[in-house]
């Protein structure tokens, strides 16, 4: 493991103890299932879908994902703070059980920062990635082991993925010059800056390395917050995805949680510094901006 490799000290055994409400075992075994059909609905349509237009592109993602968010039981919550890439405020219904759809209108083609942005947001779990897609799809950065998940690693790989091996700082220039072209194309990019995952209750420091592509493009910034929670309003972690919790564990532990909530807050985009003694100074500028309003919605 690389020295300079991001590492949270969130473990599953310190942070993952609470007590939360259930469902019964038919009712996760029906998630489970459901959820499996979902993705391999998405595997087999990747392709195909990869080759329609952009804008029909997006809505099939959109609803893709907030058909997966639905078989999980989660409640999604899209919400906005001022200018946004999004349009209006899109908000989730139904029962505490969980399971509800998103409905309202996601994306603004036209808003500020709709195209071609970096998409940034703090980084709890697996959830994140869908969750992101179910309001403003775009190229995810993810980490190279993400490749080699059952069934979920084709699926992401197909859809794009710029993947990044922590392990080899010397890949870095090049992950960042591909994020960079893909911004220039005009298409949004997501990235979880903190390079690991946190538990919610506390968060990492956003690394400025990944920023630098958004100064060479030129493009606007999105910081979005995701938080999770009971439909009690409890805060909880029990979606975080931490330490050397496995993919198995911590689905089963997302699918057996009763009324589970996750709000996502799209934050006005943060446009590209001015003119800096160094691109290093750009770089930090953007890192800090962003971390700056996302902690300041949680």
């Amino acid at each position: 493991m690389s020295v300079w490799l991001p590492t949270a000290p969130c473990r599953p055994d310190t942070c993952l103890g609470e007590r939360t409400p259930e469902v019964s075992q038919p009712r996760r075994a029906l998630r489970l299932t459901a959820c499996l059909v979902a993705v391999l609905v998405g595997v087999l349509l990747s392709l195909p879908v990869r080759l329609l237009p952009y804008g029909t592109r997006d809505r099939l993602i959109r609803l893709w994902a907030r058909v997966l968010l639905r078989t999980l039981g989660v409640t999604v919550n899209l919400g906005t703070t001022g200018t946004t890439g999004i349009a209006g405020t899109a908000r989730a219904g139904g029962a505490s059980d969980g399971g509800a759809a998103v409905g309202g209108s996601a994306v603004g083609a036209g808003a500020v920062g709709a195209d071609g942005a970096l998409v940034v947001a703090n980084h709890v779990s697996w959830l994140d990635i869908p969750l992101l897609a179910a309001g403003r799809p775009g190229r995810s950065l993810a980490k190279t082991e993400v490749r080699k998940w059952p069934v979920l690693g084709p699926l992401v790989a197909w859809g794009g993925t710029v993947f990044l091996d922590r392990d080899r700082l010397r890949t870095l220039p090049d992950t960042v010059a591909a994020v960079t072209e893909v911004l220039r194309s005009g298409h949004p990019v997501i990235v979880f800056p903190e390079g690991s995952t946190w538990c919610g209750r506390e968060s990492g420091r956003f690394r400025p390395a990944l920023f630098q592509a958004a100064v060479e493009a030129g493009a606007f910034v999105q910081p979005v917050t995701i938080r999770y929670r009971l439909a009690d309003g409890r805060p909880t972690s029990a979606p975080a995805f931490i330490g050397d919790d496995g993919l198995l564990t911590s689905l089963a532990r997302v699918v057996a949680v009763r009324g589970l909530v996750a709000d996502v807050t799209f934050l006005p985009p943060i446009p590209p510094p001015g003119p800096q003694p160094t691109r290093a100074g750009a770089r930090r500028e953007l890192a800090r901006a962003a971390q700056a309003a996302v902690e300041g919605i949680r």
